[in-house]
């Protein structure tokens, strides 16, 4: 593992099998479901053709309507804003910018993520390692807090304080979270194993946050370690804006190495639904050979934003588009924000149970901003120089995590001469809603101030060939926020969201309609997660209109009682 401050994975043996994202709360191997060659199941004939509403184009909706597509079903797409959702790759405007491009969303991709793997590699799509804190595809990392910077090039290279402030986020997870028993349970995917410690940390854990679970532990006594530990954290970087949210979002983060190894996708990550979007698949039921999702819709776009959902008689799913056209379905999958439910979209109260609509109203979000820069030239691997013009050594500029403003800064290049790209300011939560009320150009003043006073020498200015481009998603028209994340007390609700497709347990006029995407995920904020929903919600789609599984390759659903998440107690 190359982090910061690495977790306790790093002692695993490497002939053992790697960990991908498999449980803790539903340990279902849906790399094995989308690779077994008898498919993801079949529908009646007599159901050949019909139509299925999809809400949301970005990666769980598209995997969805792919799927089912290619089960001989008609899936009918809307979309709000664009196909990609949060895989949001955007480029540059003006001369010398051509081919640069910003991902404002999803950017890095952990190789446990193997379902999102199966789709990376069906478009024929290429990733490259990601320039996270000290991973071996960074040349240099400064740590920059309380006005002192630390250059390092490996983890050995910053200060001891570092190295104990890692050491206690070890001891922390084996004594608080039996960290390399669940590590090894994973690996092995030992399914009783897994869910027996789950189950006792789920109980165990709910109510607590994630800072009360460090200062509960003897490791993380000094308040300095923890507020080291919060402004550069392990992976990624600082992991301080996920303070107040429930530890088990952290434990599900390091169980399944989400946060380790990460890779970019070549060319951005909207490239992935995209070419879903206009991919024919080789195997296809009832369409032609040759269709895709593009072709069965009019002028090869989605249906516009939804507006409406109600139910009509017979328990129809019925939806009212921007455009004003009112379609009726048999069944409909909702994979954009659960939120939207509760605000952009008008809808009645018998879509859902009232337990589900409690869920949906709990939701916590995260928010997240970023800014990039185009630059001529990747001018951070000059050699630095001391006040008498010796060299020392060291890049000009390095990776950056920061108590300042700025956070994060990554720098993303193709090559010694080619244009490249920095993301001045990648933040999260109150971080991130500081620089709301700032146009693109005045945050980027301000972070090219703070990245100034780390590097005094280096004028970042005269490289910038273009203008910035900027996001801040809990102020984007149809999100509202980066993504979902429980707070202590959030299981059940999480659970109710995450179980919604086996509607044979729901009364019959709640159900037809199935929740996926992000939202829904117990692992919101990776990809990952919006696919294994996506996929839960095929086979809901599938078994409700009474079709099933191959018996050699059981579906989530048909092993769901044997694997179902943790039940709390609601008394």
């Amino acid at each position: 593992m190359t982090s910061t401050v690495p977790n306790a994975v790093q002692h695993a043996d490497a002939q053992q099998p790697p960990i991908t994202m498999f449980g803790p709360d539903f340990p279902y191997a849906y790399d094995d479901f989308l690779a077994h060659p008898a498919g993801l199941g079949q529908v009646p004939a007599t159901e050949h053709g019909t139509e299925v509403a999809v809400i949301g184009g970005g990666l769980s909706g598209l995997v969805a309507a792919y799927e089912l597509m290619k089960m001989g079903l008609r899936p009918v797409v809307y979309e709000a804003d664009r196909i990609g959702g949060r895989l949001r790759t955007v480029g540059f405007e003006g001369p010398g910018t051509e081919g640069l491009t910003a991902e404002m969303g999803a950017m890095r991709f952990p190789p446990s993520s193997t379902a999102l793997q199966h789709y990376i590699d069906l478009v024929d799509l290429k990733t490259q390692p990601f320039p996270n804190p000290l991973a071996e595809a960074t040349p240099s990392t400064v740590v920059d807090l309380k006005g002192e910077s630390h250059y390092a090039e490996t983890v050995d290279d910053l200060p001891q304080v570092y190295r104990d402030v890692a050491a206690a986020w070890n001891k922390c997870l084996e004594d608080g979270a039996d960290f390399s028993d669940m590590n090894q349970a994973m690996r092995e995917r030992d399914v009783p194993r897994i869910r027996e410690i789950w189950a006792k940390l789920v109980e165990k854990l709910d109510n607590q946050t994630f800072y009360g679970f460090l200062c509960d532990s003897e490791a993380f006594k000094s308040f300095r370690h923890r507020e080291i530990f919060g402004q550069v954290g392990f992976g990624t970087g600082g992991w301080d804006t996920d303070f107040p949210n429930s530890i088990l979002e952290i434990l599900r983060v390091v169980y399944t190495e989400a946060d380790d190894h990460h890779r970019g996708i070549v060319g951005g990550s909207q490239q992935l639904p995209l070419r879903l979007w206009d991919r024919a698949p080789e195997k296809i039921v009832h369409w032609p050979y040759g269709t895709s999702l593009a072709q069965l819709h009019p002028n090869g776009e989605p249906r516009p934003a939804v507006t409406r959902l109600h139910r009509t008689a017979g328990n129809g799913i019925t939806v009212t588009d921007a455009d004003g056209d009112i379609r009726t379905y048999r069944a409909a999958v909702f994979t954009a924000q659960s939120w939207m439910l509760l605000s952009k979209i008008a809808c009645d109260d018998s879509l859902f149970p009232i337990d589900h609509w409690t869920a949906i109203e709990r939701t916590h979000y995260m928010e997240s901003s970023k800014l990039f820069v185009p630059v001529d030239r990747p001018f951070w691997l000059d050699k630095a120089v001391d006040d008498s013009g010796n060299p020392t050594g060291r890049d000009v500029m390095s990776m950056t995590l920061t108590d300042r403003m700025t956070r994060g800064t990554y720098l993303l290049d193709d090559g010694p001469d080619k244009p490249a790209t920095i993301c001045l300011s990648y933040t999260w939560c109150d971080d991130s809603l500081k620089w709301l009320p700032l146009s693109a150009n005045e945050r980027m003043e301000v972070m090219l101030k703070s990245l100034g006073e780390i590097y005094p020498k280096v004028d970042i200015r005269k490289h910038i060939i273009g203008n910035p481009v900027t996001v801040s998603w809990e102020n984007e028209p149809y999100f509202m926020g980066a993504f979902k994340a429980n707070l202590p007390g959030h299981y059940r609700y999480q659970r109710r969201l995450f179980t919604h497709f086996m509607q044979d347990r729901l009364p019959e006029d709640k159900r037809g309609i199935f929740l996926a995407g992000d939202d829904i995920s117990w692992t919101a904020g990776w990809a990952e997660g919006a696919i294994q929903t996506a996929l839960n919600a095929v086979w809901g789609v599938m078994h409700h209109f009474g079709g099933a599984t191959d018996a050699t390759n059981p579906g989530p659903g048909d092993v769901y009682d044997e694997i179902a998440p943790v039940e709390l107690p609601e008394d």
